[in-house]
């Protein structure tokens, strides 16, 4: 059967409508890690999407969930598209990248900068964390392996609030592969299954100096 005009009007609203829902995910995302849950107001979400509040609530219907699936698209889609034994330097990465366009996960800045807020955001990010503590436990044999997965998982947040939240020279301001190069070699002795050559690609990231 033929397309009429409104098949067409439908499909061009639709099309507007996701990329709409889109924008407003990548700038909540940016807000988000750049001030927090708290501080990011669905005015200035809004208005960095270019869209209006209505808008906003009519997609994601508040401010909870929208945080919510920024998360879910960053940091859950990260788990379930990384291999167990990188998950801990693309992560790192990606902290260390400090952004990294539209689109980019920032789920772990958005972590660190929103701990504190309200019981219901605490858990969300609580309940990230033992997602990737869950993950990382696989790369020990050891009967603490649990513990260890925890230790990494809180070390690789220690570097990012050093140098995404306080900003401490010279963390703040280091090449992202000498940190990932000495991490990665100091790592393996919690992790024994973790690729120590400090490179997501399987190659050498250099000798840190």
């Amino acid at each position: 059967m033929a397309k009429t005009p409104q098949d067409g009007t439908a499909n061009a609203s639709r099309r507007d409508a996701q990329g709409t829902r889109l924008r407003l995910l990548d700038a909540a995302s940016e807000l988000f890690a750049e001030r927090g849950y708290e501080r990011a107001t669905v005015r200035d979400i809004a208005s960095r999407a270019g869209a209006n509040q209505a808008l906003l609530f009519r997609y994601f219907g508040s401010k909870k969930a929208l945080f919510g699936e920024v998360m879910a698209r960053g940091g859950q889609e990260q788990l379930r598209s990384t291999p167990p034994e990188r998950l801990f330097e693309v992560a790192l990465r990606g902290m260390l990248a400090g952004g990294g366009g539209a689109g980019a996960d920032r789920s772990l800045e958005v972590c660190l900068r929103s701990i504190g807020g309200s019981d219901e955001i605490a858990e969300a990010l609580r309940g990230l964390g033992e997602e990737y503590a869950e993950v990382l436990g696989t790369l020990s044999e050891s009967d603490t392996g649990s513990l260890r997965a925890d230790l990494a998982l809180s070390w690789l947040l220690g570097i990012g609030l050093m140098r995404v939240v306080v900003a401490k020279e010279p963390l703040a301001s280091a090449d992202p592969d000498t940190v990932c190069a000495l991490v990665a070699g100091a790592l393996g002795n919690l992790l024994e299954n973790l690729p120590k050559d400090g490179s997501a690609d399987g190659g050498s990231a250099g000798n840190p100096e």
